[in-house]
């Protein structure tokens, strides 16, 4: 059974629910306090034991490239005014992993995403980590939790947590092969974004996967589902039938980085965990409270 050595974050989406910012700038780049939000989940991937990160963009996103690389001109602005605190935060995660980018011209869907990661998988089974998801795990990475459940199945692992009656429609929605109170699940079907009354359970998948290479069979002979996107949810379906999916419950807290609401939670609970800034916020919020 291969490790799982490899990564892939999605980021060529528009991000319309953040016009006007996402019209020059991607999603993706919107700042949790100081850190772009991508930046967060990269980082999940290497405190998971991640050696090689892709990230899927489209040309209008080069910035994201520009943030993880190196910016010798504003390292040599640093050295030369003796910034070394600043330069040192700006030199940082281009020297702890190598990450490469591949690009997806045609917004067809998260399946068509995955599919642009093909050859960077290279046959090896990987993470699949989306950018509008940013996680604190209780005791470890999201990621890691996946990984971990990977390592005792050796087949897909889809990442969930539990939502209300009300929200299923709004996820891909797992049924479970049987009714259990363990965390990790053998699943037998999986149905996107389904009516309330036909959700197999609340069972959502949550932004995270482990994808054995098999999916990629499935994605290339993967006719187009609503508004004319290969819809990652329908490969995975038949990938169930040449190999055993399973669901895991996340340990932890998601925050919807995707929905303005999750982002201004996510840039106040960020706040209030860092040292240097949790006085003021909560001053901030006391000055604020009704």
């Amino acid at each position: 059974m291969k490790p799982i050595r490899k990564a892939v974050i999605p980021a060529a989406g528009f991000g319309t629910r953040f016009l006007p910012f996402t019209k020059a700038v991607p999603k993706e780049m919107l700042p949790i306090v100081d850190t772009p939000t991508i930046e967060y989940i990269v980082r999940e991937a290497i405190e998971s034991g991640i050696e090689e990160v892709l990230i899927i963009i489209n040309s209008e996103k080069e910035c994201i490239r520009t943030h993880f690389g190196h910016n010798i001109i504003l390292e040599n602005f640093l050295k030369a005014k003796n910034k070394t605190k600043e330069l040192e935060i700006v030199e940082a995660l281009p020297k702890q992993i190598h990450v490469e980018f591949a690009y997806q011209e045609e917004q067809l869907g998260l399946g068509h995403a995955v599919l642009c990661a093909e050859q960077f998988a290279a046959g090896e089974p990987f993470a699949l980590l989306l950018g509008d998801d940013v996680y604190v795990g209780e005791n470890e990475p999201a990621t890691a939790q996946l990984i971990h459940a990977y390592n005792q199945t050796g087949s897909s692992i889809l990442g969930t947590l539990e939502v209300s009656d009300d929200d299923v429609s709004k996820y891909g929605i797992c049924k479970p092969a049987f009714s259990s109170n363990e965390a990790l699940v053998e699943l037998t079907s999986v149905v996107e974004k389904p009516k309330k009354e036909e959700a197999p359970s609340n069972l959502a998948i949550g932004g995270r996967y482990i994808l054995t290479p098999s999916i990629f069979e499935f994605l290339k002979t993967q006719t187009r589902g609503a508004g004319g996107e290969i819809q990652l949810t329908d490969s995975i379906l038949r990938l169930m039938s040449k190999e055993k999916v399973y669901s895991l419950a996340i340990a932890g807290r998601r925050y919807d980085i995707g929905s303005k609401k999750g982002f201004l939670e996510a840039t106040i609970d960020f706040s209030l965990n860092r040292l240097d800034l949790s006085n003021d916020m909560q001053d901030i919020l006391k000055q604020h409270k009704k």
